[in-house]
């Protein structure tokens, strides 16, 4: 049986972590309500971009734009948005192993992928994956997303798809759907897919000013752009909501551990005084 000091020591040292994990789960929920808003200030723009430019690509040639464009099955870019920091539960587990299943299935048929990752962990985990490529990998700028931010990963890879070093982009990242529930999404950026619509059904026309060339060229690449920039809030609001519950729960496991902890020091405690009360009592037998 462990020692009356060591059992004591434990229950420090416990009590020392649950205050850590009720700090850092204190500081994740003040961040989720600002993220949380960020995000949901930015999607009602960015689906009604996608929404738009879907139905756009419906009516218009593919030649009219490089963005429209569908080529061969080449190589694929996968922009894949992960966190910098852990103790988030699965959170970046889920969407890397994601990452790695959806290149691995390769259903669209690409001859191969590249990976873009924004965030450590995404690294960390898919480096040393056998045939997986990575191609740059970005870290330390989940802290603070800004769309500077977005617009510069947007440039570098609408200018990788318009130099034809990718037939396809696609973005993976958890969507974030409350504090306890994020969903790994996989959207494709480029080129973009046109909208389904129905045999009969009325599709929305639209007017170009100044021109249809000026539009297409302005806002295509804007909305790689936007659409990067929902990804990381998105994925930025998941990681802040993915701490905040696994804080809580690491927090509730320190409380039952003490608990046991202290049944154990106090049962401990009681054989320690039995046993110098027999002793006692045996020594002042022995002097009768």
């Amino acid at each position: 049986m462990p020692s009356l000091k060591s059992i004591k020591k434990r229950i420090g040292s416990v009590k020392n972590t649950r205050q850590i994990t009720k700090a850092m789960k204190m500081v994740s929920a003040a961040k989720l309500r600002r993220a949380q808003d960020a995000v949901v200030s930015a999607r009602p723009y960015a689906r009604k971009l996608q929404e738009v430019l879907s139905s756009l690509a419906l009516r218009e040639e593919a030649g009219v734009h490089p963005l429209l464009m569908e080529r061969g099955k080449g190589r694929a870019l996968v922009v894949l948005l992960t966190a910098d920091r852990g103790l988030c539960g699965g959170f970046n587990a889920n969407v890397s192993k994601a990452a790695e299943r959806f290149i691995r299935a390769n259903d669209q048929g690409y001859e191969g992928y590249d990976l873009m990752i924004i965030g450590r962990k995404g690294r960390d985990y898919l480096k040393n994956r056998p045939g997986l490529t990575l191609s740059k990998v970005y870290e330390n700028i989940t802290g603070s997303i800004n769309y500077a931010t977005a617009r510069l990963i947007g440039e570098e890879v609408v200018a990788a798809y318009e130099a034809e070093r990718y037939d396809a982009v696609y973005l993976i990242f958890n969507a974030f759907r409350s504090a306890i529930s994020q969903e790994v999404t996989v959207d494709q950026l480029l080129p973009i897919v046109p909208m389904q619509v129905e045999e009969g059904e009325h599709v929305a026309t639209y007017l170009y000013e100044p021109g249809r060339g000026e539009v297409l060229a302005q806002i295509l690449p804007k909305n790689v752009e936007v659409q990067i920039f929902r990804g990381l809030l998105e994925s930025v609001a998941s990681e802040h909501g993915a701490r905040m519950s696994a804080m809580d729960s690491a927090s509730k496991n320190a409380s039952e551990m003490i608990g046991k902890l202290t049944l154990q020091y106090n049962r401990a405690r009681q054989a320690a005084i039995t046993k110098e009360l027999m002793e006692i009592i045996s020594g002042a037998e022995s002097i009768k």
